[in-house]
């Protein structure tokens, strides 16, 4: 017997409902705010996420799916949304269209790493980009619409983590402080042990602000009191961050300053942020981004500011079933529809066809059964009603039409049961 790889999921038919509602909640979100969809290959050049995520970054020297395809090109799974969809602006010429361009992508991004609960080896993603313009605006913008998503889903009690991680006219002495900070606490002044785990020592010589993102315990104590960047900002940072932090309180979203967050790419730059769930675990953030106004230019194109977002669907369907969102009913029957002898199919067919004409949700009974299996297939399948054909219905141009939430059997013309059907399915909707 085969099986899923491991770090993969089958999303069975009674899992769907939760992807659908999300799914279908982002892009109405996205559209509301201007966003078009845009949909990349699962699979780019290697040196699109070496250069672009940055190569000292766990992602690219630990999780890509990388090999070779059969013309000896370096293929790298998509291992994150941004890059492809930078990638696709700067090679159809999008920034000669009025900017910003604001984008969208539902995708599968691919990590190979120890699988965990929200955090699969093939886990899903929606995605908002908006590129062309540096006016913290629209990081307000980007966050903003994210909140709004999560409010509309029904997620509560969420905080927003936001810090600024400057540009590189400040980074360089933030860095230089970092440096010395963690230099002075390489050892432990009590036993003369190494602190930092093997990751951060490495870290603090290629990729110093990968030092305030460790998860190791005994790194912990050291990384609360490191410098914060927010007191290393050039001015033009300070007034950046200063503009979008008076948006989002406009906006009357929760804020917390966070100095640690820096977030897991190399690109960014400035804002950076993650929305935390109330119950805080090893895989916290349901989703997060921030601004890249160097990564155009670090994958090969022209100078192209840019601001996006990414939320995991997995972990957003954790947290709502731990929330206990109720769902809209959007998947079930409403009718059952079937007969009970040969000379009933067709009757049954045409009737089928008319429920589904006014958008009903019908689901045909196949084969041929008894009037009580009938009736036990449509109370299986969740549908409010039955209907059903046999040789006197159809004579008589009937129906049997049973309510099975109320077990009341009646039988109608069917031009009446049609009518019955579709208006009890409007004020239901309404």
């Amino acid at each position: 017997m085969y099986q899923a790889p491991r770090g993969t999921q089958d999303i069975l038919p009674e899992d769907m409902p939760y992807w659908s509602f999300v799914e279908d909640t982002a892009r109405r979100f996205a559209m509301q705010y201007g966003y078009r969809e845009i949909r990349t290959p699962m699979f780019e050049d290697t040196g699109l996420f070496y250069h672009g995520a940055g190569e000292a970054t766990d992602v690219v020297e630990k999780e890509m799916y990388s090999f070779k395809d059969k013309g000896g090109v370096d293929i790298t799974l998509r291992a994150e949304g941004t890059a492809p969809i930078v990638r696709a602006y700067l090679e159809h010429g999008l920034h000669s269209l009025p900017q910003p361009i604001r984008l969208f992508s539902l995708i599968s991004v691919f990590r190979y790493d120890r699988p965990q609960k929200g955090r699969l080896r093939e886990h899903h993603q929606f995605d908002a980009e908006a590129f062309g313009e540096d006016d913290p605006a629209l990081d307000a913008e980007v966050i903003t619409m994210l909140w709004r998503f999560y409010e509309a889903i029904g997620l509560k009690d969420l905080t927003l983590q936001l810090n600024s991680i400057g540009c590189p006219v400040c980074r360089p002495e933030y860095i230089k402080a970092l440096r010395e900070y963690y230099t002075a606490h390489l050892t432990d002044p009590t036993t003369g042990e190494p602190a930092l785990c093997g990751d951060c020592q490495r870290r603090l010589e290629k990729n110093p602000l990968r030092l305030l993102d460790c998860k190791v315990p005994t790194c912990q104590p050291i990384a609360a009191k490191a410098p914060s960047f927010v007191d290393h900002l050039c001015q033009a940072c300070t007034d950046h961050f200063a503009a979008v932090k008076d948006s989002l309180q406009t906006e009357s979203i929760p804020t917390v300053l966070n100095h640690r967050l820096v977030r897991g790419f190399d690109y960014y730059t400035r804002t950076v942020f993650e929305v935390w769930p109330p119950r805080i675990g090893a895989q916290s953030s349901i989703g997060g981004g921030g601004r890249y106004d160097g990564l155009a230019e670090a994958i090969g194109g022209r100078h192209t500011p840019g601001v996006g977002f990414g939320t995991g669907i997995e972990r957003l369907i954790l947290n709502l079933r731990d929330q206990g969102v109720t769902l809209p009913d959007t998947t079930r029957p409403e009718v059952y529809v079937a007969s009970l002898s040969d000379g009933g199919r067709a009757a049954a067919a045409d009737f089928a066809r008319e429920l589904r004409e006014h958008d009903v949700r019908v689901i045909a009974g196949v084969g041929s059964r008894s009037i009580r299996a009938r009736l036990r297939n449509a109370d299986a399948t969740g549908a409010r009603w039955a209907a059903l054909f046999g040789d006197d219905e159809v004579r008589d141009g009937t129906v049997a039409l049973r309510d099975l939430t109320a077990a009341t059997p009646e039988t109608l013309p069917v031009g009446a049961a049609v009518e019955r059907v579709v208006k009890a399915q409007s004020e239901k909707a309404l």
